[in-house]
């Protein structure tokens, strides 16, 4: 990782350091999904089996999984794997209870009344990835909130592999939630399948999960068409920041876990000096060898950085400025940063709190916005699985005393036709 002393550059080299690699080919990648979406929209189901074989090996008779296969997947499992499982799902199920939307009703003047009401969205569409690291974690981190929200129709597209099986534990994940169709469709493919929907796949009205820069245009272009999606989620990444009391051994860990997602993984060390920065790179070196996925992190590594800050106070405005997916304080005391920081898709204070626990299991979701888009966007919860719409109420004497009001405001924006709406209803109460 390189070494940059933060003082030292300049307003515009310190923004080429923060800034995200540039997206390559993507006009080539748009226009790939928008030919998928066009074939998924006129052949349906052959065109999902179709791309199956060709970009994951399978040559498919049913889309559908089975309930057979459900069942080979919970007898291949262990039960310290169940185990395992239940404790994510009910320390997900907490978190995520506790932010079951209350109604709103308020007297805004005597005889009006405005409420919210929430309602579920009605058909959900949820994506997980395959490849290399099926997530059956990103099953969880979508079913139990669409679980509790009670969305009417939830659907759940993941690739298969070459067999045409769907990972066991990303089977029992999906059941645990309550996830009984599931679809062995992946990619781009899978996208346009919940947006426009085939004869197997329902049509969806929102679509949640992140992917690959294939899905991730795919959901763009899907949002251009009409389906909602949850957020923009890019290559995963994390920023460290460590103060000389930190262990560089942590670091280094907490670091390679996350440039073990993928190649373009963003991976961003903050330390308070060069001695330590140069502790934790001796500490990457030594737990990289050993790493099994060590080829995919090290080309993760080779396009970090590494920050040296001159104190907390500047800690913070780096972070603040990259807005990072996740944001691990490594300090001796993360909760007086915690109080400066303002972007962040979720942060983890301090030595014993991986990243690894909000993958899993704390009851945190996983599902981030990344790319810089946390100074605008949250990261998943159970809101995102309902909407709200807002009710008003006014009885005879809420017009007469907000009539009037309402009159003046419309004549100023010469709006006749508002102004009448109110006129002729305080006419008949003059009666």
């Amino acid at each position: 990782m390189q070494v940059l002393i933060w003082k030292q550059l300049s307003v515009r080299r310190r923004a080429a350091v923060l800034a995200r690699p540039a997206s390559a080919a993507q006009p080539d990648r748009a226009a790939v999904v928008a030919r998928i979406f066009a074939a998924v929209r006129r052949e349906g189901d052959a065109a999902l089996r179709r791309f199956t074989r060709q970009f994951d090996g399978a040559r498919l008779r049913s889309l559908q999984v089975t309930a057979a296969e459900f069942a080979a997947a919970e007898r291949v499992l262990g039960r310290a794997d169940h185990a395992a499982l239940r404790t994510a799902w009910r320390n997900l199920r907490r978190f995520h209870r506790a932010q079951r939307p209350r109604p709103l009703r308020v007297t805004t003047t005597p005889g009006v009344v405005c409420e919210k009401v929430v309602r579920p969205i009605d058909r959900i569409g949820l994506y997980v990835p395959g490849g290399s690291a099926p997530l059956f974690s990103t099953a969880l981190m979508l079913g139990v909130p669409s679980q509790l929200a009670g969305n009417p129709v939830r659907v759940l597209c993941t690739p298969p592999d070459r067999a045409g099986r769907i990972n066991p534990w990303i089977l029992c994940a999906a059941q645990l939630c309550g996830l009984t169709e599931v679809y062995k469709v992946g990619g781009a493919q899978a996208i346009a399948a919940l947006a426009c929907g085939t004869t197997s796949v329902p049509r969806c009205d929102k679509i949640f999960g992140p992917g690959n820069a294939f899905v991730t245009e795919a959901k763009l272009q899907a949002s251009r068409a009409g389906t909602a999606i949850d957020l923009p989620a890019g290559p995963s990444e994390v920023m460290v920041v460590a103060d000389d009391r930190a262990r560089p051994d942590l670091v280094a860990a907490d670091l390679l876990s996350q440039a073990e997602h993928g190649p373009d993984s963003q991976v961003l060390l903050v330390a308070y000096s060069v001695r330590f920065a140069s502790r934790v790179q001796a500490e990457l070196a030594r737990q990289l060898a050993v790493l099994p996925r060590r080829a995919i992190a090290q080309r993760a590594l080779a396009g970090s950085r590494l920050l040296v800050a001159s104190g907390a106070e500047a800690a913070v405005a780096i972070a603040n400025a990259y807005a990072p997916e996740h944001l691990i304080l490594q300090v001796a005391d993360p909760r007086a940063l915690l109080a400066g920081v303002t972007a962040a898709g979720s942060v983890f204070l301090g030595a014993w709190t991986p990243e690894s626990l909000g993958d899993y299991a704390s009851g945190t979701n996983h599902v981030l916005p990344t790319a810089g888009w946390a100074r605008a966007i949250s990261g998943l919860g159970l809101a995102d699985f309902h909407r709200t719409m807002t009710v008003q109420e006014a009885s005879p004497r809420g017009l007469q005393r907000l009539g009037p009001v309402v009159e003046r405001l419309a004549r100023a924006e010469n709006l006749a036709a508002h102004q009448r709406a109110v006129r002729v209803r305080l006419h008949l109460l003059s009666r």
